[in-house]
């Protein structure tokens, strides 16, 4: 039989064990819980990045179409000039166009980056960096529900997991759809 000392110390140690037991619970409860914010956290990210992403395409795509429309106009402008001239004045006009035309080129090839150019070479970086954007954020959100996933399955968290009720997460995949490239028409 139990001493009143053997007793208390009974008692103490079941309380320490018990308080223990509640202290890990709670963290590894917690620890679940930053897990799941984290997963809702980076896919809000990858909402940010679709969202600059369209809006960025969607902005310098119409910039681009805005400015090849101008050259366009211009050309026919000048076309349009030209052919309601008479041949004199024609003629002279189209000398000075040529010589005006071989200025252009040579500028075009010391400085290959100029107007239009620069105008798709744009286009095409800001497409580079929003798709790496849009990368790093969905790279984010599989690493952190990787992370989840792995405290759901590992004992001991497991067992407060399945208490909690929690569940799996899924990683991000594309769509069949959205893996192919996006065709921009001008």
């Amino acid at each position: 039989m139990l001493t009143m000392k053997g007793f208390w110390i009974f008692i103490i140690a079941v309380a320490v064990v018990g308080a223990g037991f509640v202290i890990w619970y709670i963290s590894a409860s917690n620890k679940l819980k930053a897990a799941k914010v984290k997963i809702d956290e980076s896919r809000s990210g990858i909402d940010v990045a679709l969202t600059k992403r369209f809006d960025l395409l969607t902005k310098m795509l119409e910039i681009t179409k805005g400015y090849a429309a101008y050259e366009k106009f211009t050309m026919i402008e000048a076309i349009k000039m030209r052919s309601g001239m008479p041949l004199s004045e024609c003629a002279e006009i189209n000398g000075k166009l040529n010589e005006i035309a071989k200025a252009i080129n040579v500028a075009v090839e010391a400085y290959p980056e100029l107007k239009a150019d620069r105008s798709f070479a744009a286009l095409q970086a800001t497409c580079a960096d929003a798709e790496e954007h849009l990368s790093a954020s969905r790279r984010a959100y599989n690493s952190n529900v990787s992370y989840y996933n792995q405290l759901l399955v590992k004992f001991p968290t497991s067992a407060v997991a399945n208490g909690l009720g929690l569940r799996a997460e899924e990683f991000f995949t594309a769509d069949e759809e959205k893996r192919e490239d996006v065709k921009m028409a001008f």
